[in-house]
């Protein structure tokens, strides 16, 4: 083994949203940080949600229905932090109007009262007030709707984010602030003194060796595999997560109204369907199915019909699995709750332990309110170990990164001096913000404006920016999680897949042999699950 003397005040275990979270949290009060993450940042759930920044309508009317303060608190929380990503990050993070088609007289009022309500919980953060819509409008917002015993619709507001990108945005918000984070880089096991946690091995999974590092604590933020983590902690705990998968849907953004998304309130078994506009596609989900803890989830026959049965109810035409451009899994980390056998119905709430050795889990709550989780843990870890630095949340107020001066006036004066075409204007700005013009500036230097396939608007120099800027270690990095476009068009991704390995063994110096070796295996991720 190899032993180096590094020392951090916390090392985060986990680069999603709530690892991110906690890093930047942490670093932005002055503790000296590390995040680690086994596969690429937002590898697992973090980039497969319904893209979606919501207090949970579903829980609102839980809440109601069973005067649950649980759930009403978890709308609440989910509505402020839906302000604040919008306000902090606006080039990823933007307000959506969703429909709620109904087919009975009596759901128009009691819908519409429930939404109210949400609007009512929003305060001074609220996006727009709902309000029915006519059958008739309805139908105008969304002509493929199923116009047959519609009696009209309820039009909400949410917002609605790219949850990879977001993803990236915080941990380079987290550099800033002065954080390590580190992907490829596997927690092997935990270094302890007296029974308490004073270091961890690391593997890296790029260069081939462990190293040993000191801590003052660390935090298990890895989701799915939060008991993993416990486990290598203390192998005789007893296990909280209860996981289960949900799938995503990926057609033709002709399938979706431009600006409107469609929100099916209740399916046959009391799931809630989104029918959303994102990126360049239409994507319709989620299930709710329980399933084991694997890296990468693949979707299964019986899901993919479930969403296609249900979208088929609500569509004037046949929607089949000849349509679909794309789809992917992902596994919810949800803490087990002895009151209930239903993953669907579990509280979306977070949970934070900390261990007899001082190791803290923080597990469960969902994207949009992975500000507060970080904030609830770092509380923690100020209240339980003795750190010098500032005591104060301050994350409320922070940027993120890309989006310090986006505004109106940067977009004009973008699009005013980029001489690509629209739509590739349009996905420069609304992926990277105000970085759009650097990227923009070294394409013009380095001859890389061309796009990465003709019918996307997504150009080489972003390959390289991805490697240079972003953590992009292989080709699926970039084509699955600094783009959408695995998520949103899968041939178009294998279509793109020689180029951008043909870029990465250029940057890193890989030989064919290598080079072969990573397509092979990047392809049949492609084709099993991304």
């Amino acid at each position: 083994m190899t032993k180096i003397d590094q020392f951090y005040d916390l090392i985060v275990i986990g680069g999603g949203a709530t690892g991110a979270g906690v890093a930047l949290d942490a670093a932005s009060r002055g503790l000296k940080t590390l995040l680690v993450e086994k596969n690429d940042f937002a590898s697992g759930t973090s980039s497969r949600s319904t893209k979606l920044l919501h207090g949970g309508v579903r829980y609102l009317e839980a809440a109601i229905k069973h005067f649950d303060k649980e759930q009403y608190h978890l709308v609440k929380d989910g509505l402020k932090e839906r302000f604040i990503l919008i306000k902090n990050a606006p080039h990823l993070c933007h307000k959506i109007s969703l429909l709620t088609p109904l087919y009975k007289w009596y759901e128009l009022p009691y819908v519409y009262a429930g939404l109210s309500i949400y609007d009512l919980l929003s305060k001074d953060k609220s996006l727009g007030r709902s309000r029915i819509i006519s059958k008739k409008n309805a139908i105008k917002n969304f002509p493929k709707l199923k116009k047959e015993g519609l009696k009209g619709c309820v039009l909400y507001f949410d917002g609605q984010f790219n949850d990879m990108r977001m993803n990236i945005s915080i941990l380079k918000t987290a550099q800033q602030f002065g954080a390590q984070v580190k992907n490829y880089t596997e927690l092997k096991s935990f270094i302890k003194k007296n029974n308490k946690i004073i270091g961890v091995v690391l593997f890296d999974k790029i260069q081939n060796f462990e190293i040993e590092v000191g801590c003052n604590a660390v935090v298990n933020a890895t989701g799915p595999f939060t008991d993993f983590i416990r486990k290598l902690d203390d192998p005789s705990c007893e296990e909280i997560m209860e996981v289960s998968s949900g799938i995503h849907i990926a057609l033709d953004k002709s399938f979706a109204s431009e600006n409107t998304g469609l929100l099916i309130p209740k399916t046959d078994d009391g799931r809630v369907l989104f029918v959303l506009p994102w990126e360049d596609a239409c994507i319709i989900g989620t299930t709710d199915e329980p399933a084991q803890v694997t890296e990468y989830p693949q979707p299964k026959e019986k899901e993919i019909e479930y969403l296609l049965k249900h979208i088929n109810r609500y569509f004037d035409m046949q929607v089949s699995k000849n349509d679909i451009k794309s789809v992917w899994a992902g596994l919810r980390p949800l803490v087990k709750h002895s009151k209930t056998n239903s993953t669907a119905s579990i509280v979306r709430d977070h949970y934070i332990e900390i261990s007899p050795s001082g190791l803290i889990t923080i597990t469960g709550g969902k994207w949009t309110t992975f500000r507060k989780m970080a904030e609830d843990t770092v509380n923690k870890l100020f209240s339980h170990f003795n750190f010098n630095g500032t005591k104060k949340c301050i994350t409320e107020n922070i940027t993120y990164y890309g989006s310090n001066g986006y505004n109106q006036e940067f977009i004009d004066y973008f699009n005013k001096i980029c001489k690509l075409d629209n739509d590739i204007k349009k996905h420069l700005l609304n992926s990277y913000g105000v970085l759009a013009k650097d990227i923009y500036e070294y394409a013009l230097k380095n001859n890389l404006t061309d796009r990465l396939i003709s019918n996307k608007p997504i150009i080489l120099a972003e390959v390289y920016y991805s490697i240079h800027n972003e953590f992009a270690k292989y080709p699926l990095d970039f084509l699955v999680r600094r783009t959408a476009l695995a998520e949103t068009d899968l041939e178009s991704a294998k279509s793109a897949l020689d180029k951008v390995c043909d870029i990465f063994a250029e940057v890193f110096g890989w030989d064919l042999e290598k080079k072969s070796d990573i397509k092979n295996n990047s392809l049949k991720i492609l084709n099993t699950a991304i």
